[in-house]
């Protein structure tokens, strides 16, 4: 994961969690097989899909390194206590609702690969019924262990031990060593003026460069220049699409991303993939703000839906897929490499400020559909005035230099009308599934009144906002007054 924090009368920093490669990775590791689709991050296919899914195509995790470091560094209660609802959680199992159901069939075929994975999600071998929990003990119990030893007890300690163990009887090139050797990162975020804002993001291991080119990108061709209350011309969105496109062509040039092979045939089976597995998969993105004006933008990830479809019997703990963010292909910038770490994630927390004083953090769920979310939900705060629920609420495009733009059809059908003008675009509407648009989220403070607000993509049936809200219990009942 990456998280952009500012702490108020403080600069944005950048805690960087992301997956190390095992220190034993190579491309051999990883033989390309010609007659498998490329991969939703842009890469050949591996045989028997060994950088997608199975223990195989798990980095060294960074989330609880990371988490605990911005605990420690910037929390007000320790790990333990952070840790106490999520323990109850684990401990009482998984709500399974209509849209858990949903996804663990769609994923259902890979889950069934794996001993372990089928015995928390596919109970009796099928997807579970709605109102039901998954029981989670194995997991509950690493809970406790971390809440208790702190982060070095999945690492050094006995849980530690028992995942590397676990990871080597599947086949998995990850050690204890990987385990006890991974760090996350502390640096200073980069950033990039805009107006009279500043937004601070991760920096090119992010979707963060992207964002700021696209920004940079407005500022010099939309016309006219702001203010206006929405972006409501064809020209305006052409405008948008053209920037988003030029950042993501600079991007993929940066990490040696080629096209993938132009027939039909190989197109439908990436299509196909591309459904199964994402976007958005299992990746969290959430914000906050409390009354001294700090922020947190904070996203990360399993990468692909259940990530690699594997789950460590004696910890409980799901692992990533994310090998999938290397080119098998040796010699490129984001080649296989022991102990690599990721350098090209897509995730995009993003912290804006006017005067010094923080406004707004942003993120999303989503793949290469995160950077043009939030890109655009910062262009309309920045460039038109919005507040945070108005730019969230907006109808978008998504635009990564694929060759067509695809655009919800609210936008009306003047403005499609003329990005049909300016290349191929595919009508989609924003929907639960198939979730063809990023989940963003955010919060926005007003720095003269300190009111906040929180907002989730209304599409995500499994986000939300909240914030500490006392309600009066009836006279009659023996409990205080106000509860949180």
């Amino acid at each position: 994961g990456l998280a952009v924090l500012h702490m108020a009368g403080g600069p944005a920093e950048v805690v960087d969690f992301q997956g190390v490669l095992a220190a034993a990775a190579t491309p051999a590791a990883y033989p390309i097989d010609p007659d498998l689709p490329w991969t939703i991050m842009g890469f050949p296919g591996v045989a028997g899909r060994g950088n997608t899914t199975g223990p195989g195509a798990a980095t060294v995790p960074g989330a609880v390194a990371g988490l605990a470091e911005i605990s420690a560094r910037f929390g007000r209660l320790g790990l333990d206590t952070a840790l106490e609802p999520a323990i109850a959680l684990a401990a009482r199992g998984l709500p399974v609702d209509w849209f858990a159901t949903l996804q663990i069939a769609l994923c259902a075929a890979d889950l069934a690969r794996d001993p372990g994975a089928a015995a928390v999600f596919l109970p009796g071998g099928h997807p579970p019924q709605p109102e039901s929990h998954l029981p989670m003990e194995a997991l509950c119990a690493t809970l406790r262990a971390l809440a208790k030893d702190g982060p070095d007890a999945l690492w050094a300690g006995e849980r530690g031990a028992s995942l590397a163990a676990d990871l080597a009887a599947a086949g998995s090139l990850i050690t204890q060593d990987d385990l006890i050797a991974y760090a996350p990162q502390r640096r200073m975020a980069e950033t990039a003026a805009h107006r009279e804002a500043v937004l601070h993001h991760a920096g090119p291991t992010s979707g963060g460069t992207r964002l700021a080119r696209f920004l940079a990108h407005l500022g010099q061709h939309l016309d006219p220049p702001h203010p206006r209350n929405a972006p409501s011309t064809g020209a305006d969105w052409c405008c948008i699409a053209d920037g988003l496109d030029a950042a993501w062509a600079e991007h993929k040039a940066l990490i040696g991303l080629d096209a993938a092979p132009d027939s039909d045939a190989a197109s439908a089976q990436a299509a196909a993939q591309a459904a199964a597995e994402g976007p958005p998969g299992c990746t969290s993105s959430l914000s906050t703000v409390d009354a001294q004006g700090n922020m947190v933008a904070l996203t990360y990830t399993l990468l692909n839906r259940f990530g690699a479809a594997w789950l460590s019997p004696r910890t409980g703990i799901l692992m990533n897929n994310s090998v999938a963010y290397f080119d098998p292909r040796p010699g490129r910038p984001t080649s296989i490499a022991g102990g690599k770490r990721i350098n090209a994630s897509n995730m995009c927390p993003v912290i804006a400020t006017r005067h010094a004083q923080p406004v707004f953090a942003l993120g999303a769920s989503g793949a290469n559909h995160i950077m043009p979310a939030v890109a655009q939900i910062a262009a309309l705060m920045l460039e038109f005035g919005m507040d945070l629920e108005a730019a969230l609420n907006h109808p978008r495009i998504d635009a990564s230099d694929r060759g067509s733009v695809r655009a919800d059809p609210r936008l009306g059908a003047g403005v499609l009308a003329a990005l049909a003008a300016r290349g191929p675009v595919e009508i989609a509407q924003r929907l639960v599934f198939p979730k063809l648009y990023a989940c963003p989220s955010g919060v926005a403070r007003d720095p003269e009144t300190g009111a906040c607000m929180g907002i989730n993509d209304p599409a995500q049936p499994m986000g939300g906002a909240a914030s500490a809200a006392p309600f009066s219990l009836p006279a009659t009942e023996a409990a205080p007054t106000e509860r949180p």
